[in-house]
């Protein structure tokens, strides 16, 4: 199977990149509001996994992958301001659902929406400080039910955070001298950049497939969206490892910037279940 992106589409990612980079650093707010005017929340499918790896290429604060991803599967609408779901029959681990103005949850019956302040929602620390997730008590039964754009969409955002891993990598071996010579000129720390490269674009292929089966209802749409999450969050790894080890311990300090995306990286794996669970799910399937 071959596939490449349009012209539009590469517009759209081009447009995405530059208006994130001037954007970034602003207050979270007005970075949402930006998103929303701009009505990137409306993309189709492939079109919003292109937005979403960007968006996890700077390891966006805002609530948009929980309301594009989670909310809008579910309801066939989007929130008045900002949403999310509860579908994993639990209520642990709830993204953004301590700032959503509303909340869809699904139950036996079907999908409730009620509104965030009606809901008992607390947030709970995680390795990613700039991560919202919280503990919901629904006060009613929940149901299993993934969405599958909800499974993709954590897969682009971890090969977003993974690409901005090797592009710091790679930064940081070229200009990092050893022995008289740059560190990216030794053979071993080349490997190890072409592994991640390679992980990378394997996992950005299988969630442009996901997205290009989740948009034409495609019946092979539940195992392509476990195919990307089990290969973003194998990515993601492989990218953790590696990456830390080119850089060092300053990589995980907090003075560098490459320990945010090494924690969002890893947190999109653990969502939703990690690449192992998905492989035993298409084993199962």
């Amino acid at each position: 199977m071959e596939f490449e992106l349009d012209e539009d589409q590469q517009l759209l990612r081009r447009t995405v990149r530059e208006t994130v980079a001037k954007v970034r650093g602003r207050p979270g707010e007005q970075q949402w509001s930006t998103y929303q005017r701009l009505g990137w929340l409306e993309a189709p499918p492939l079109e919003l996994v292109l937005i979403l790896e960007e968006l996890g290429y700077v390891a966006d604060p805002t609530p948009f992958l929980a309301t594009a991803t989670w909310f809008a599967p579910l309801t066939g609408r989007l929130p008045a301001g900002s949403g999310t779901a509860v579908f994993d029959g639990t209520g642990r681990y709830v993204l953004d659902a301590d700032r959503a103005d509303e909340v869809a949850l699904l139950t036996p019956d079907g999908v409730v929406v009620v509104p965030g302040a009606e809901l008992a929602a607390r947030r709970v620390p995680v390795l990613d400080p700039t991560l919202h997730l919280a503990e919901v008590e629904a006060g009613a039964a929940l149901a299993e039910g993934v969405p599958e754009l909800a499974l993709t969409g954590l897969a682009a955002t971890a090969v977003g955070a993974c690409r901005r891993i090797l592009d710091l990598a790679l930064d940081h071996v070229g200009q990092r001298v050893q022995f008289g010579r740059p560190l990216g000129s030794f053979q071993a720390v080349k490997h190890k950049a072409a592994d991640m490269h390679v992980a990378i674009e394997r996992a950005r292929a299988l969630t442009h497939f996901s997205a290009l089966t989740i948009a034409e209802d495609d019946p092979r749409r539940t195992r392509a969206a476990h195919m990307a999450k089990a290969a973003a969050g194998e990515c993601q790894r492989l990218v953790f490892r590696h990456g830390l080890q080119l850089f060092g311990a300053m990589g995980f300090t907090w003075e560098n910037e490459l320990q945010y995306h090494l924690k969002r990286a890893q947190a999109c794996d653990l969502l939703l279940g990690t690449a192992s669970a998905h492989r035993k799910a298409l084993l199962a399937s």
